[in-house]
């Protein structure tokens, strides 16, 4: 099969590996929609291997204690490789389990991990099935384009009717966008990318604006009733001050979900406002399902602009540049395209 992976000189490429192995509870998925988070960070950091955690595709194989999927199902593949066992895993917090499974160890399998690539296995209770109405690449938005943004909205219990700052226009931070809109929430966006601003407003935000601004803090309370602030934040990115930032523009008594993993947060203020903070990575996927996918066919147009690129993976390292420059949304790789 096909693999992308991030070789020597820093150069996105594609090479050929074996079709990876299933055995146990796993299950080989054909990947039809791989979107890519950070792996442009592979390049900064000189970091080589394949990569890729999101995907949605076909069962095309299943091991001997499958039983939750068959064969021809249409799965999002969930990221990690939980235990399977814990009460965080059981409870469908298994993106917090501390214990990780050996998948190629398990299926005796060289290759199989990473979803940028023509095949990935996963085991089958950390699969969730998706209907033919909902495209391919929408339902891979239950992955980072919209899992960390559906934790915050429903952490924060955003609804009709709230004011919610999103800081960070990143693919997470429109997903952010997307679901406030799509709960009938007033949404301020801020980041420093012009382009991501313009694409924030084109999915519905009704305020943008740039961190550079001197009179941002002003800026984002004076479009909220009253002027006090904001009654829910999300911070998207880790841009230096952008807790301090929230704090300080979410009104008292307000919510802050925290899904970029940087920053510190003035517990002070935090306290004097009496403020309620979240931590948020990937939602519950055995509690919420049904919602996520609700959401995700309320918000079909939504999602064909947040996705503004895509690419057969013989174009990775085009993708990878792309997304270095930031001038894009979500971008999507299809491995079986030409």
């Amino acid at each position: 099969m096909k693999l992308a992976e991030m070789g020597g000189n820093r150069e996105a490429g594609v090479v050929e590996v074996p079709d990876p192995l299933v055995a146990d509870n796993y299950v080989k998925v054909k990947v039809l929609s791989a979107p890519l988070c950070t792996e442009f960070k592979h390049r900064e950091r000189d970091r080589r291997g394949g990569f890729g955690h999101e995907a949605a595709g076909e069962v095309v194989e299943t091991g001997p204690h499958v039983r939750s999927v068959s064969t021809g199902d249409r799965v999002v593949v969930m990221p990690q490789n939980a235990c399977g066992l814990c009460d965080l895993f059981l409870s469908g917090e298994h993106i917090y389990c501390g214990v990780r499974r050996d998948a190629l160890k398990i299926c005796g399998s060289e290759t199989g991990r990473e979803t940028t690539a023509q095949y990935v296995i996963q085991q089958d209770w950390l699969l969730m099935r998706y209907p033919e109405t909902i495209p391919h690449d929408h339902a891979a938005m239950a992955c980072c384009g919209f899992g960390p943004a559906f934790n915050a909205m429903e952490s924060m219990e955003v609804c009709a009717g709230d004011t919610v700052l999103v800081a960070g226009l990143g693919p997470v931070g429109l997903g952010d966008v997307i679901i406030a809109l799509q709960r009938g929430a007033m949404v301020v966006g801020v980041d420093m990318s012009e382009y991501r601003r313009r694409l924030a407003e084109e999915l519905g935000a009704h305020h943008t604006f740039s961190p550079e601004d001197d009179s941002v803090h002003g800026l984002v309370k004076g479009v909220t009733p009253g002027g006090v602030g904001v009654e829910k934040s999300v911070q998207c990115c880790k841009a230096e001050g952008v807790s301090e930032f929230l704090v300080r523009v979410t009104r008292s008594r307000g919510r802050i979900a925290f899904v970029g993993q940087a920053g510190m947060a003035p517990v002070p203020r935090v306290v004097g406002k009496g403020l309620r903070l979240y931590g948020c990575w990937h939602w519950n996927h055995v509690l919420h399902a049904e919602r996520m996918l609700a959401t995700i066919a309320g918000s079909s147009d939504r999602i064909d602009k947040m996705i503004t690129h895509t690419f057969p993976i013989d174009r990775i390292a085009e993708a990878i540049t792309l997304q270095q420059t930031g001038q894009c949304g979500k971008v999507i790789i299809h491995p079986w395209e030409k």
